[in-house]
This record gives C-alpha cells, sequence and structure tokens, in this order.
C-alpha cells in the first residue's frame, strides 16, 4: 500500500469515528430511537466488512441491530439485517430464523430471499436457494442483478448440461449485467471484489517465493501485506500454507484460526486445520473441524468419510461405521463410493469379525467397480473367514480370469487350499506366486510352512524361509518358522537365537502372540 493509500484509509477511519460520535451523541438525547440504533449497527457492519480494518465489529452491529429490535419487534427491515450479521459471523440457523421473521413481517423484502438464498448455498441445499433466488428477482424488479448472478451461478450446479440449460444461464448473467446500473448492492459487491485485484501481484510473487522454496521470503511478503489489509482473509490463507509446508504447525493453525475469525464460514480454513490437527495426532480438535465442515455442507460426503477416519483412529468404530455409511448415501461417485465400500468391509472384517456385513459391503464395491481386483482379493478372504471355502475359491478364480499372473490371487488360493487339506494344489499356487512375484515374501513363508509341517521336507522349508527373510529382513514369522526348522535339526541355540529376533522384531511388527515366541524359547533346553 502506497502513502496514499495510507492517508485514505486514516481518513476513512476517521470518518468512522465521526460519524460514530455523532450516532452516539443523538442517542443519548434519543435512547427509544430504534433508526439510530439501526443506523449504528450498519455503520458497525460497513466497517467490519472492510478488509483494511484490524477489528471484528460483527458483534457490536448485532448488539445494536437486537437494541432497535427491542424497540421494534415487528420490523422486517431490521430482522433482514439482524439476520445478514448472524450470516457473516457463521451463525447460519440464527441467520435463518431472522430472515424468516423478516419474510413473515415484510414479504416484498427482496434482499431476505437472496439472503435466504446464500444461507441454503452455504448449507448445500441448492435447489432450496434457487427457488428463494427466484422470489428476490420476483420482488427486486430492477434492483436484481445480484439474484439473476446467483440464479446463474445455481444453475450450472442443479442442472445438466444441455443447450436449453446453458441458454437459461446465458440470460441469467445477462440480465445480471443490465440490471447492474439500477442495483446499489450489487455494485457495491463488484467493487469490494474489485478491490481484490490489487493484491494479485503479492499472491503471485508469493507463488513464486514457495515454488522456488524460498519459505522465509513468502512469509515476510505475505506479513507484510497482511499489516496493510488485516481484513483480506486469503493472506491468511496463504500465510498459513506456507508454515504448514515448512511444518511449523502452531504459526500455521494460528493464522487459519485469524481467517475463520474474519471469515466463520471459510471451509478452507476448517479443512486444513482438519488435515493439520489429524497429522499431529490431535484427534478431538480434528472431530470438532470435521463436524463444523459438515455443520456448514451438510451434503458433502468426503467430510463423513474424514470423520469416520478419525472415529476409527480413536477407537470409536461403531460411529465410524455409521459415518461411512452416510458417506455413501451421499456420494454418486462409483470410484469414491468403492474406495469407502471396501474400507468398510476392511473394519467389518478385520475389527468386528463380521464377516456377513464385510462381505456385503465388498459386493457393493464389486457393483461399482467391477473390474477392481482388490475387491476379489479383499471379498474372498472375507468368504475365508467366514469359512465358506467354496465362494472364497469362486471368487479367486474369477480374479484369476481377470489377472491370471497376479501373485497375490495365487498366494491366496495356495492359503485356501492349505486350509482344505490340498497340500499338492497348495504347493502349486505358491509356487505360481513366486514365479510372478519373486520377492513376494509371504508366499516363501507359506510355502515354506507346508514343507515343514506337511511334507516334512525341512531343507526345503529352510530354503523358502531364508528367502523370506531376503525378501523381508523385518518379517518376524518367517524367523519364528526358521527356527522351528531348525529345532527339528537339533540345532537348539542357533534355533534359540531365531526365536530372539523373530521376538525382538515381533514387538515392531505385531504379526503373532508374542507369548507363542516365548513358550517356544522358554521349551527349547527343558
Amino acid at each position: 500500500m502506497n502513502k496514499t493509500d495510507n492517508s485514505k484509509e486514516i481518513s476513512k477511519t476517521s470518518e468512522f469515528k465521526q460519524a460514530l460520535d455523532k450516532y452516539m451523541s443523538e442517542l443519548q438525547k434519543n435512547p427509544d430511537n430504534a433508526q439510530l440504533h439501526v443506523q449504528i449497527g450498519d455503520l458497525y457492519l460497513k466497517e467490519h466488512k472492510d478488509i483494511y480494518q484490524p477489528v471484528n465489529f460483527i458483534d457490536e452491529a448485532i448488539t445494536q441491530y437486537q437494541r432497535a429490535l427491542e424497540l421494534d419487534i415487528d420490523s422486517g427491515s431490521i430482522h433482514y439485517k439482524m439476520g445478514l450479521a448472524f450470516y457473516l459471523k457463521g451463525e447460519l440457523d440464527k441467520a435463518l430464523s431472522h430472515v424468516n421473521l423478516a419474510i413473515e413481517y415484510k414479504k416484498n423484502l427482496a434482499e431476505a430471499y437472496l439472503l435466504k438464498c446464500n444461507i441454503f448455498v452455504k448449507k448445500d441445499r441448492f435447489r432450496e436457494a434457487v427457488e428463494f433466488a427466484e422470489l428476490s428477482v420476483d420482488y427486486g424488479g430492477l434492483c436484481s442483478s445480484q439474484a439473476y448472478y446467483k440464479l446463474y451461478i445455481l444453475n450450472s450446479v442443479v442442472s445438466n448440461k444441455s443447450f436449453g440449460n446453458n441458454l437459461k444461464s446465458f440470460y441469467y448473467f445477462l440480465m445480471s449485467v443490465l440490471l447492474l446500473p439500477f442495483d446499489k448492492a450489487a455494485q457495491e459487491e463488484l467493487a469490494y471484489k474489485l478491490g481484490y485485484f490489487k493484491f494479485f501481484g503479492i499472491i503471485l510473487k508469493g507463488y513464486f517465493y514457495t515454488q522456488k522454496k524460498e519459505y522465509q521470503s513468502a512469509i515476510d511478503l505475505y506479513m507484510q501485506a497482511i499489516e496493510e489489509a488485516p481484513g483480506f482473509v486469503p493472506l491468511y490463507l496463504l500465510l498459513a500454507d506456507v508454515y504448514a509446508e515448512t511444518y511449523r504447525y502452531e504459526e500455521a493453525i494460528n493464522e487459519y484460526r485469524m481467517a475463520l475469525w474474519y471469515d466463520p464460514l471459510n471451509l478452507q480454513a476448517y479443512k486444513s486445520l482438519a488435515a493439520i490437527y489429524e497429522e499431529r495426532g490431535d484427534y478431538d480438535n480434528s472431530l470438532l473441524m470435521y463436524k463444523k465442515l459438515i455443520e456448514l455442507n451438510p451434503n458433502n460426503p468426503s467430510y463423513y468419510s474424514n470423520l469416520a477416519g478419525i472415529k476409527y483412529m480413536k477407537g470409536d468404530v461403531k460411529e465410524a461405521i455409521l459415518n461411512y455409511h452416510h458417506a455413501i448415501m451421499l456420494n454418486p461417485n462409483n470410484d469414491w463410493t468403492s474406495v469407502v465400500s471396501q474400507t468398510l468391509g476392511y473394519i467389518f472384517s478385520e475389527v468386528e469379525k463380521n464377516y456377513d456385513a464385510a462381505i456385503s459391503a465388498y459386493q457393493n464395491a464389486f457393483i461399482l467397480t467391477p473390474k477392481n481386483i482388490d475387491i476379489y482379493i479383499n471379498l474372498g478372504s472375507a468368504f475365508y473367514d467366514k469359512g465358506d471355502f467354496e465362494s472364497a475359491l469362486a471368487v479367486y478364480k474369477l480374479a484369476l480370469d481377470l489377472e491370471p499372473e497376479n501373485a497375490k490371487i495365487h498366494c491366496n488360493l495356495g492359503y485356501l487350499y492349505g486350509g482344505k487339506g490340498m497340500i499338492d494344489e497348495a504347493i502349486s499356487e505358491y509356487e505360481l506366486a513366486i514365479k510372478y512375484d519373486p520377492t513376494y515374501d509371504i508366499a516363501y513363508n507359506n510355502l515354506g510352512v507346508i514343507y515343514l509341517d506337511d511334507k516334512g521336507m525341512v531343507m526345503n522349508a529352510l530354503t523358502m524361509f531364508d528367502e523370506a527373510i531376503k525378501c523381508n529382513p523385518n518379517y518376524a514369522l518367517a524367523h519364528y518358522n526358521k527356527a522351528r526348522a531348525i529345532v527339528i535339526r537339533g540345532d537348539y541355540i542357533e534355533a534359540a537365537r531365531y526365536y530372539q529376533i523373530a521376538l525382538d522384531l515381533n514387538k515392531i511388527t505385531n504379526e503373532m502372540d508374542p507369548e507363542e515366541i516365548k513358550n517356544r524359547l522358554d521349551n527349547l533346553f527343558d
């Protein structure tokens, strides 16, 4: 900001104080004048919306409108202003309550219908928003530029792309332009948004700083800009993003919260805070952010899915399942919904041990994305865990039709055949798994177990366990099985060494019950 801009802001601040002093002086003489309270509220509201103003005046505006309502409770215009103030504060339900009263007391108040439209947009209730934008047009007459522009935006959301709808969108946009000279509120909003362009150079410069990883230069740039325009919310978000990118999470949190102080409806700030809190393991605060996002956008499935993930991390599996179901109901995208269904299947299978529910979830995912090979693998595993070997076998064979060289499917088939006592078939499948993926540690280990326990081929088993350990040196189960094989050869000291390695690794990988390893180790020299 240059010196001229600075002097203008000083002048504007002086004008605000003079106007406020004038109204306050008049109010002392006539304290029961509702219109004076409204004028003071308007003054605070205008100052609150000024991006160069460092003070948040929204509560002061609400207080004045409340006092005006105490003196004139049936005023539709005052209820509208009260609704607008609560809307700017982010309290949408209170805003909606007042705007409904405004319409009740003054049915032809076009700006009240437009405000109701904006509230429903924030709540993701787009079709209702269209209805009230149309009513704003009906009652607004020539002063309907904003309402037409809102219809232009909403038409792309609620309508499919067709020639007729494109024509309708063009009509809405044209009317918003033609009526702009008659709509003072639209002119003020346009002027306000055009004021953002003066920051374009700063934002572009900051972007180049971050691309070159000159993070401190970007931070200094944004901080200086914020000093000049403390009410311009995008600057706080950009500064917070840089802090987050450099792992300065406390500073990032502070800046995102500053953005919310000026704009309580800013979804990006809530989303970024939720992500940071989750990254830091602060699940309680992350939950609060997602709950706020759902309050503001109750029809966004990703918020429910993310909330479910946090609930799961906190151990609240039942709530996680409920939120995943809610996400699925809201999302029409097959690929995304399939992923959520697979997540549900995993929770039902691995945590809840509810295999019927897991199978149902995986089957839903299969219907949505029938060529996703992971679904076949997980569905087959769920059938196996339930004890339905025939269904598991059928699913794996279907999977092989899609990917005949998929090592994981062959490995799962080997496990299934082994469980049914079909040893030769199991060996064949494990050998195919190793053929198609020579680094597949689980296939080596499982084949080694069959050689050891079913065939009594100790040397073959040791060879397989060595290969498994070579592929994955941290594989506790392979070390444990190698120790079992060494015991049969009679080398108890070497076996003890491998049992101890398995026990140490298992503390990290948690693959098996540590007591089982300890018992084997303790019984070696009895």
